[in-house]
């Protein structure tokens, strides 16, 4: 059956500028790291992607090693255009990153010119594109020059193959670096993405960077790889991450520390008539100033949950208060 999507699709998705410019973003976007590989089901996948948009969610995060295997997930995402959604190719933010290791040899990591031009064609190969809204840098990479790299997303935006320059994973000295040689080269980093939550605030460190160089900025993991859904208040599932599913999160993490601590934010959530996760998506989105969080799913209720957490967005000031001194 032909996909159409649905009339109501901007009705009740929030749109953030990305810092000065004048991109914007969903406050949610979806990120397609986990459960769009060879092990998974196109069925569900393409569920959750034309679901998502027909919430509102413009953009989707993507890169070349996601799958796994690598760039099975953008083959998926490409195999949607071409089936579903390409006709709506100009309603569409897509994002995709190049930076860890992809393909045999000295050529497929790191930041080098080779490397960034070679997996930018490979990944509009695999989508089927003839350009990407936003190109990162998925991580700095200390033996190569930082000039190069920027060179060489500048270089990518010259040709056409990016419209925006995206930086990941910088620390506040590399990215200071990196935007002043953009602002050299006259195309300026559009927006960094880090990880951020509740329970991870290193990154606010970054803030003054972004803010001054007129940036936007966006999360991953807003969950923390699901420790702020509340799963795992009533013990491991055997499904979870947790559980051994995943190299990102073990069972030694939830501690009786954590689980304490949802809880306890699990409460607050309830009085504000959300689920934690809405709760800690709304929080992430104001305390981290973000532009937009990165939604991860296995299913389209998932998201659907979360994006009903823009019905509250607001804090009080004692919710504010309650919240920070659980998780001190």
């Amino acid at each position: 059956m032909s996909y159409a999507a649905k009339d109501t699709r901007y009705d009740t998705m929030v749109y953030n500028r990305c810092g000065t410019g004048g991109l914007k973003l969903p406050a949610m976007s979806f990120g397609l790291w986990h459960n769009f590989g060879y092990g998974s089901t196109y069925s569900n996948a393409r569920e959750m992607v034309l679901g998502a948009f027909d919430m509102g969610i413009t953009h989707f995060d993507l890169a070349n090693n996601y799958g796994p295997p690598e760039g099975s997930a953008e083959e998926t995402f490409g195999k949607i255009l071409q089936s579903d959604l390409g006709k709506y190719r100009d309603e569409l933010i897509i994002s995709t990153k190049a930076g860890y290791y992809m393909w045999p040899g000295p050529y497929g990591d790191g930041g080098s010119k080779k490397y960034l031009t070679a997996s930018l064609d490979q990944s509009l190969k695999r989508m089927g594109l003839d350009y990407v809204d936003i190109y990162y840098h998925h991580r700095p990479d200390k033996e190569t020059p930082l000039w190069e790299t920027m060179d060489a997303l500048a270089g990518l935006v010259h040709q056409g193959k990016a419209l925006y320059i995206g930086l990941s994973n910088y620390n506040r000295e590399e990215l200071m670096e990196a935007v002043t040689i953009l602002k050299e080269l006259k195309v300026p980093c559009t927006i960094h993405q880090h990880h951020y939550s509740m329970v991870y605030r290193e990154n606010e460190k970054l803030l003054p960077v972004i803010e001054a160089s007129g940036m936007g900025a966006i999360a991953f993991c807003p969950l923390e790889q699901g420790i702020l859904t509340g799963k795992y208040l009533n013990g491991i599932p055997e499904d979870s991450r947790a559980a051994g599913h995943s190299v990102f999160l073990s069972e030694k993490q939830i501690t009786p520390e954590t689980l304490e601590m949802t809880s306890a934010l699990n409460e607050v959530a309830a009085e504000r008539g959300q689920s934690l996760a809405q709760m800690a998506l709304v929080w992430a989105l104001e305390e981290g100033r973000l532009s937009s969080v990165i939604l991860g799913a296995s299913r389209l209720a998932q998201l659907e949950e979360n994006v009903a957490a823009l019905k509250n967005r607001e804090f009080t000031s004692e919710e504010k208060r309650r919240i920070e001194e659980i998780l001190k």
